[in-house]
């Protein structure tokens, strides 16, 4: 009977890299449920979107404009730590597989991600300040998410589609 040889160092970084970024997205994840659940609290008071100030009380449009500024500052937050993340992965000295898996992790991450995120787009009211910090992120989080897809499938990938 033969002993199974021990991990490379290799493997044993990416297996630890591989759990750790398991456990980040899914505690990123909790932060992100959380978050869209105050926020759907705080538009309880209409159906209708995008919704007439006027629908709303005094103290509704508090918490309203409250809880749009946490999910607006936790999504700006979300997408700096995640462009410095995918940049960390591409420079690591992982095999290109154990690289895309990683990235698949992250893009599964953007897509449950980009489903509470866009609650800002559509549960919102009909006039809206200007947010360039938040077009900023809008334009960052697409550029990363189109970053790891590409790094997914790789050039190769792309070329065999021409």
């Amino acid at each position: 009977m033969s002993t199974p040889a021990p991990a490379a160092p290799d493997s044993a970084a990416f297996d630890k890299a591989r759990a750790g970024l398991w456990a980040s997205l899914q505690k990123h994840l909790a932060s992100i449920y959380a978050a869209e659940t105050d926020y759907r609290a705080a538009t309880r008071f209409t159906d209708t979107f995008p919704f007439l100030n006027s629908a709303a009380t005094p103290q509704q449009l508090l918490d309203y404009q409250h809880q749009r500024a946490v999910l607006r500052d936790l999504f700006v937050d979300e997408t700096s730590q995640l462009d410095t993340l995918v940049k960390a992965i591409r420079t690591k000295g992982y095999a290109e597989d154990d690289k895309k898996l990683l990235l698949l992790m992250i893009l599964g991450y953007l897509d449950l991600a980009e489903t509470v995120f866009a609650l800002l787009d559509t549960q919102r009211p009909s006039q809206l300040e200007p947010d360039e910090e938040l077009d900023e992120a809008r334009g960052r989080f697409e550029r990363i998410r189109n970053f790891v897809r590409l790094n997914i499938r790789g050039i190769a990938g792309l070329l065999k589609g021409m």
